[in-house]
């Protein structure tokens, strides 16, 4: 028995991933706090650049401060800050009399300046214990700050603004089956390699047992797809994958699509050829973004010997025959597919006689119209004079 489709009203829920590819999850209640200080360096990349700016400016004005404190103890527990015996007494830190030149001596030497005028001396071991334990911390904090700074910098989501999604999917018959069909492409001329597109059926479903799950994630495969999804991405590609019996999709017709809620994620991940970082980009497809019955237009054509890409026509569609059913019942009754190629054929064959015979019309008309502007130009005009004396005949 054929299946009775199911049509429920159009809820309008949050989508998973945004059309920009940021995840739209919050997270709450984290009672583990503590778990993000054990993963410092992650933390400060993914913090944002306000914060990151202020911690990269603290950090060193502390470490600043905090080893000028410990000269001006070394400074003190010798006596180099008693004016009186400064002249009996080498210092530890020549010129070093002060907090204010304690701390101009820790930023130099953390830093490498090296004026000339404020020195270390071989008459206290303590502060040669100080200078060690200084140049230690100063090069840590230098590798983990600029690391940051860098990996935020060249964080692989930047490389991820050039890779574009169309922003409408489409369903269409392809070699005979209905496909869900998308178009990628990349606008920088450096590659992306090993390219590889995944595709997701986000969706919420109830098992048999009563159980809801309310993010439902089901993998589906790619008509070129062999085993590992990978592309080519030299040019826009269009992304296909047919709605076969293994297909989240099978079951759902053109009007049970636009009341369902289903989401498709497209995620296209791979190298980038000039920094070897590993790039993601993402986008998903909602009901309402799907067109059945369309198909996307060409827009990669040969110039002059070269492939010439017409990015201004990248995501639009063009209207084609496609049989509103389900992929289950096109594969149930195959002559469904064979009737709405004949409509097609029949419309188009209509379509294209109405337009030769308009075109017909029109020309006979316009022939018609030449016709009289030249008898009208050609007739003689006739006067006829009369007068009271002698009636005349003017011809002109």
């Amino acid at each position: 028995m054929p299946r009775k489709p199911v049509f429920r009203d159009r809820i309008n829920k949050a989508r998973f991933i945004a059309k920009s590819g940021s995840c739209n999850i919050a997270h709450k209640n984290i009672r583990e706090q503590g778990r993000f200080l054990q993963d410092v360096f992650t933390t400060l990349v993914d913090l944002k650049w306000r914060f990151t700016l202020v911690i990269f400016t603290m950090t060193f004005l502390c470490s600043w401060l905090f080893f000028a404190m410990g000269w001006w103890l070394v400074a003190f527990a010798h006596g180099d800050l008693d004016v009186a015996g400064k002249t009996s007494i080498e210092q530890c830190v020549k010129d070093v009399n002060s907090f204010t030149s304690a701390f101009l001596f820790s930023i130099e030497v953390q830093v490498t300046i090296g004026f000339g005028g404020r020195m270390i001396t071989e008459e206290c071991p303590t502060a040669i214990t100080v200078l060690i334990l200084q140049n230690i911390a100063s090069l840590i904090i230098n590798a983990v700050m600029l690391g940051c700074i860098f990996m935020k910098t060249a964080q692989s989501h930047r490389r991820a603004e050039t890779l574009i999604f169309s922003r409408q999917a489409v369903i269409a018959v392809r070699n005979g089956r209905l496909c869900f069909m998308l178009r990628v492409g990349d606008l920088r001329k450096s590659m992306i390699i090993e390219a590889t597109v995944r595709l997701q059926v986000v969706r919420k479903t109830t098992t048999p047992e009563g159980e809801v799950i309310p993010i439902h994630q089901i993998d589906i495969q790619t008509e070129s797809a062999t085993s590992s999804n990978s592309i080519f991405l030299l040019a826009p590609l269009i992304i296909c994958h047919v709605i076969d019996k293994d297909s989240p999709l099978y079951d759902l017709s053109a009007m049970e699509l636009q009341c369902s809620d289903l989401e498709v994620i497209v995620i296209l991940e791979g190298v980038v050829e000039t920094t070897g970082i590993t790039t993601q980009a993402r986008t998903s497809y909602v009901a309402e973004e799907i067109q059945w019955g369309h198909r996307f237009v060409p827009i990669v054509t040969e110039e002059e010997g070269v492939y010439s890409v017409d990015y201004s026509k990248f995501g639009n569609t063009v209207r084609v025959a496609t049989p509103s059913c389900s992929a289950r019942e096109l594969d149930e009754k195959p002559s469904i597919l064979i009737q709405t190629l004949q409509k097609s054929e029949l419309s188009q064959h209509n379509s294209l006689r109405k337009r030769s015979s308009t075109r017909r019309n029109n020309s006979m008309r316009k022939g018609t119209s030449l016709r009289r502007n030249n008898s009208t130009l050609s007739m003689p005009k006739v006067q006829f004079l009369t007068s009271a004396a002698s009636p005349s005949l003017t011809v002109t």
